[in-house]
């Protein structure tokens, strides 16, 4: 015996049926069935045989042979490659999912149940005493003792554990690896004979359900706490199976049905009913193209049965307004706002059999009792609701509609309506002549609601909650399918069996018009016209007595809200937007604006607003085109509308202006310009066509209704300045210099840089257009013809114009000129001069012109700005040359101030100590390449003179200059001097090092070298002890006393270049001779010396002798400088230079004189040559003196003292 047909709250239809037998045509026991993956095949265990059935037709495709002896259980893997069958012979087969057999294995006791690892896709084989996991990848099965026959088992989702459900009645939970992680001890000893973990991936945890043959359903969840509390089942269970997602749970055992329970374990209904045990089912889930699921049931028997059923729920709903409340897996009751998709889930627990929904209830049957649930806001949430339980009715009650009202129940049963408080109480009842087809709450006071109702006989009546007696509304010829009231209920909507759609007035009775093809019906709840109905697959929607229009949708209409139909497809509400074009241009063609207006409201597309609003606007219905411009933010149209409005309060009501006005916004410029004259308004037609460019029609405009000068200017002017915003400037210009308008012509023309047509206008002007030249001027100078610009401002007089002009385009000849002639522009020349050439290191010449424009302290600012930044950049020979050039400065100003001796003296200190800055840098400059370069043009011994001569001098000095680093200094002197031979030099150095915060990268060298000139000689080499040439004595080359004598503290003169200490002697004048007269005297010829050394030649008959003299006495005789020379006290503090007289000036010679004329107001440096064999040179710029050769070298090389990267050496 096989159910077929419906549940009640599920369609369940048998595909097909198979009876199997074997070869004697006796019946097989049928223990285990398996899906594959996509469905479409039925793996059997019946009898020795696993049988593999298609499911479209339930045909045998193949019988696989691998067992002796009856085949107990089965297994298909997740991947859908293999499957496994396991019997009573003690082995298992893998099986491909090809029908091939793939290996076989074996172990001590009778299998009892199979399971692949969802993960993983091992396979864990269950016996009375043992289990193993296998796997793909390893050759052996690692099996797993036991104290109790397994009877089933389960893996969880992930694959991490493996549950054994015992003969004795407890759950052994198995890690993969298969060792106990848990135990669940049932206090029930019945043996668990099925059990299966929930699918669903929704919960936060695995659930297992578990039947026992204490005829119990129990569910569990890790390690081992129990949810919720045991469920009778009044049978022994054989199996239990879960829907693939969880939601529903399949049970067949001792009663002999496949039953449906929900995962909480509540029966819902059965599936079939069998004539003997069924040890197997499971359930395989398809979807269409739809995405509604389709489930497929397999039920295997005792008696060698195999039945396929095909599952499908009924449709359990209710809706309100946008309010759709639908039953979810049987049990669960959700309520979705279709306009916002929010969705509230109720729980049940129970199989859900009607709904009922109206404005603030619920109402949900369950089978043995009624509940109300009333909407409520959440207090901190006012926008979100929720439904919270009312009232309970425990009765069962059975009825073909429900319907909830705001105190009352309404159920139907037939011809028969009863009316139930929410306690269950029945108030009324109302029997009618025939079967109710369909009902629906009208609305009205709570508990006097109205109920429509339609009939099988063709009744449409109305039932007042508080009123026993039925009101007829109409008698339609054939019977009822669905109805619907207009928002005003005057008139109704009948769909018939004759799938008709049929509007009548209720208070005429008189049939309005009627629609074929309809099988449901459902008005505008925002419109009193508009209704629309579903039938044949389309959607039509009809407004007032307009034809429909219609669209494709599949379904049935039930609730239309403004632009949104909701419509029934199968399972599910859809809420569908349906612009509403259509109807509302069937409005404006009756120019009915406000109900076009009105529909638009309903929902129609942006263009659509803009035609509502602009055919409103050309019929002067300002109210609804201002409506429908704000709709779509059009404030241009709404200014018109508002200045419009703001006339006709002003008193004017001209229709033909403000048409012309409307015809003038929307392009329509012919009319509008007929309108205004028609209206008498010709200037306003003029101003439209002047601000749309459309000078020719104004033109022809005025010929039409005449015109003065003054209009036809004005127009020029106007079509000019069009031009000129057209890309059309060149015409532009010609009409403003023909309107007159020079100004507006000439700044085109110059803009453009259309320099000759420039010119030609300039020509035309006289000299009283000051401006307008002034302007040609401007772009002349602009574009670079300073030429014409210098002419026009000639023409002008204007000499300041012309001296900015000049300065501008740096033509100094020029500017120059004019200062001659306009000395009052001396500043306004020099100034700019001057930084014009200091910008290109022209500083000697801008020194000059600022002194001319009488700004001494811009030059100072400049070139200490420039001191800064070649100190801040390293530049250090740079640094010289700007120290050197302050000091010269200095020099100057102190030359200027002779009067002021303080002033002059102040001037003369800032001389030597910028003079003294200037030679360290230069100094400094040469060392600082030498340590960061890595080539140097200087010679070794020179660069070593260099940092001694620095380091005496930053001895002498309090104040380090900037940039300079002592450490360096050291670090050079230090390794030249081991270089050299200079180890005494060299050690000194290093100590001094040591005492100083060098940079890192020189502190390894610095360690080295400390240590390696421990083992030099004590003593410095002796060719590079200074000598002195005045005492001739030899000078250590660490002299604390500085750059001088040890004895005679006479300052050492070096060669700039080589620093090589040079055989000249400082000697100083008399008071009373000046400069000019020691060199007259230097010049004359010197008396004739006695000898010219020491040597003393005789002769003596045969014999011609030469003596070296043993004393002085005699060169001193002859030599009156060389008697002053020892004019000193040995080892003095201070330095007493030869002081000579007029005498002795003139016995020296030219050849043996240097002499350093420094500039005024610095006295001249006089020196002796002590080796007159030795040329000496001096640099007539710097003042510095030279070996000869050094001097010419440099000459050559171009790299003098105190020389920039500008300065031309000749």
């Amino acid at each position: 015996r096989i159910r077929r047909g419906f549940d009640f709250f599920m369609k369940v239809t048998a595909l097909w049926v198979e009876k199997v037998k074997d070869r004697d045509q006796k019946e097989q026991t049928i223990y285990d069935v398996s899906f594959n993956v996509d469905g479409t095949q039925l793996v059997v265990a019946a009898g020795n045989r696993v049988l593999v059935y298609d499911t479209t037709d339930g045909s045998l495709l193949q019988a696989l042979k691998g067992h002796k002896d009856s085949v107990y259980c089965l297994a298909y893997s997740k991947d859908g490659e293999r499957f496994a069958s396991g019997g009573a012979d003690k082995s298992v087969v893998i099986w491909k999912n090809t029908l091939e057999g793939l290996l076989k294995y074996t172990h001590g006791d009778a299998i009892q149940c199979l399971a692949y690892n969802p993960a993983s896709h091992a396979l864990a084989s269950c016996t009375a005493t043992d289990f193993g996991l296998w796997t793909a990848e390893q050759k052996s099965v690692a099996k797993h003792k036991v104290s109790s026959r397994i009877t089933c088992c389960s893996w969880t989702n992930d694959g991490q554990f493996l549950a054994l459900g015992m003969y004795n009645g407890t759950i052994s939970i198995r890690n993969k690896s298969g060792d106990e992680r848990s135990k669940i001890d049932r206090p029930s000893s019945s043996p668990v004979w099925s059990l299966s973990w929930n699918p669903s991936k929704e919960e936060s945890y695995d659930i297992l359900a578990v039947g026992d043959w204490g005829q119990k359903l129990s569910f569990y969840q890790l390690p081992n706490k129990q949810v919720g509390k045991d469920k009778a089942l009044g049978f022994d269970p054989c199996c239990v199976s879960f829907f693939p997602g969880g939601e529903y749970l399949l049970i067949g055992g001792s009663d002999k049905k496949v039953s449906l329970f929900s995962r909480e374990g509540v029966r819902l209904c059965g599936v079939g009913e069998m004539d003997s045990w069924v040890w197997a089912c499971r359930v395989h889930v398809q979807h269409n193209q739809s995405k509604v699921p389709r489930y497929f049931v397999a039920a295997a028997c005792q008696d060698g049965t195999l039945t396929y059923y095909e599952l499908s729920t009924n449709t359990v709903h209710g809706l309100y307004k946008d309010r759709y409340a639908f039953r979810d897996n049987l049990t669960d009751v959700v309520v979705q706002h279709l306009s916002t998709q929010d969705r509230v889930r109720i729980h049940c627990r129970e199989l859900v059999k009607k709904i009922a929904i109206s404005k603030d209830r619920l109402a949900v049957q369950l089978p043995d009792k009624i509940v109300i649930y009333e909407l409520c806001e959440l207090p901190d949430s006012p926008e979100s609701r929720h439904y919270k339980l009312k009232e309970k009715i425990l009765k069962r009650m059975e009825c073909n509609l429900l319907v909830v009202c705001s105190h009352h129940l309404i159920l139907c049963q037939e011809r028969r309506l009863q009316c139930l408080t929410f306690t269950g109480v029945k108030e009324r009842e109302w029997v009618v002549e025939s079967s109710i087809r369909y009902m629906k709450v009208t609305g009205g006071p709570p508990g006097r609601e109205g109920l429509l109702v339609g009939l099988k006989n063709g009744e449409i009546i109305t039932i007042f909650l508080d009123s026993s007696f039925p009101v007829l509304q109409l008698k339609h010829q054939t019977a009822v399918r669905c109805l619907d009231l207009s928002a005003s209920r005057t008139r109704l909507a009948v769909v018939d069996e004759n799938n008709a759609c049929m509007v009548y007035d209720l208070n005429s009775k008189e049939l309005l018009f009627q629609e074929p093809n309809a099988n449901s019906v459902a008005w505008n709840t925002h419109n009193e016209n508009m209704l629309c109905f579903t039938g044949n697959g389309f959607l039509k929607i009809k407004a007032s007595n307009f034809p429909t229009h219609q669209r494709r949708m599949q379904g049935f209409v039930v609730g239309f809200s403004g632009s949104k139909i909701f419509c029934l497809q199968v399972h599910s509400m859809t809420s569908v937007d349906v612009p509403q074009s259509a109807p509302m241009y069937q409005y404006l063609e009756k120019k009915m604006f406000l109900d076009a207006y009105q529909i638009a409201c309903l929902g129609v597309t942006e263009g659509d607003w803009r035609s509502l609003a602009l055919e409103a606007l050309e019929g002067l219905d300002f109210d609804v085109a201002k409506k429908a411009f704000i709709r779509i933010r059009e404030l241009r149209y709404l200014e018109l509308i508002h200045n419009i409005e703001e006339r006709k309060r002003r008193g004017e009501n001209n229709a033909d202006v403000f048409l012309a006005d409307v015809y003038s916004y929307e392009g329509k410029h012919q009319e509008a310009a007929r309108l205004y004259k028609r209206a008498g308004r010709a200037t306003m037609a003029m101003d439209m066509f002047s601000d749309l460019r459309q000078f020719e029609h104004a033109k022809e405009f005025l010929g039409v209704v005449g015109g003065n000068e003054g209009n036809v200017q004005q127009l020029i002017k106007k079509q000019a300045e069009w031009c000129n915003t057209s890309n059309d400037p060149r015409a532009a210009s010609d009409m403003y210099i023909c309107a007159g308008d020079y100004m507006k012509g000439i700044e085109i023309i110059g803009q453009n840089g259309w320099m000759e047509k420039l010119m030609e206008v300039a020509r035309s002007l006289n000299k009283s257009q000051a401006d307008e030249l002034s302007l040609c001027a401007h772009y002349f100078k602009h574009h670079g013809h300073h030429s014409y610009a210098a002419d026009i401002y000639t023409r002008m007089n204007d000499v300041k114009s012309l001296v900015d002009l000049h300065v501008e385009a740096r033509h100094w000849e020029e500017a120059f000129s004019l200062v001659e002639e306009h000395p009052q522009f001396k500043v306004a020349i020099y100034m700019p001069y001057a930084t014009w050439l200091a910008e290109n290191d022209r500083f000697d010449e801008a020194q000059k012109a600022f002194h001319q424009a009488g700004r001494s302290d811009h030059a100072a600012r400049v070139l200490e700005q420039l001191l800064r930044n070649a100190v801040n950049e390293k530049r250090f020979g740079d640094a010289s040359y700007y120290y050197w050039v302050l000091a010269k400065q200095c020099l100057e100003n102190a030359k200027d101030n002779v009067l002021d001796s303080s002033l002059g003296q102040e001037m003369v200190d800032k001389f030597t100590e910028y003079h003294l800055k200037a030679d360290i840098y230069h100094v400094y400059s040469a060392i600082q390449k030498y340590i960061d370069e890595p080539f140097t043009s200087h010679l070794p011994e020179a660069l070593f003179h260099m940092a001694r001569y620095l380091f005496h001098l930053l001895n002498k000095t309090n104040n380090l200059p900037v940039g300079v680093s002592k450490a360096k200094v050291l670090i050079a002197m230090a390794k030249l001097g081991r270089n050299l031979g200079a180890y005494k030099v060299a050690r000194h150095a290093f100590e001094k090092l040591q005492g100083l915060r060098i940079p890192v990268s020189f502190q390894d060298t610095v360690d080295v070298g400390s240590v390696t000139i421990r083992s030099r000689p004590f003593h410095d080499r002796e060719e590079l002890l200074p000598m002195c040439y005045r005492c001739s004595t030899t000078n250590p080359l660490i002299n604390t006393q500085g750059n001088c004598c040890v004895n005679c503290q006479q300052p050492f003169v070096y060669s700039f270049f080589s620093f090589e200490v040079l055989p000249l002697v400082l000697f100083t004048l008399e008071d009373d001779i000046s400069d000019e007269e020691a060199v007259k005297l230097i010049h004359m010829d010197p008396p004739a010396r006695k000898n010219k050394g020491r040597w003393q030649e005789s002769q003596s008959e045969a014999v011609q002798t030469l003596q070296l003299s043993d004393g002085p006495g005699e060169e001193l005789e002859n030599d009156p400088f060389a008697a002053r020379l020892l004019d000193f006290e040995p080892g003095a503090a201070e330095f007493v230079p030869v002081i000579v007289d007029r005498s002795v000036l003139q016995s020296l010679r030219q050849s043996e004189v240097v002499i350093q004329k420094w500039p005024a107001p610095m006295r001249w440096t006089f020196f002796r040559n002590l080796m007159p064999d030795m040329t000496i040179a001096v640099d007539p710029q710097s003042f510095k003196i030279f070996a000869a050769e050094d001097y010419e070298l440099l000459v050559l090389q171009k790299k003098l003292p105190f020389t920039h990267s500008s300065r031309h050496l000749v």
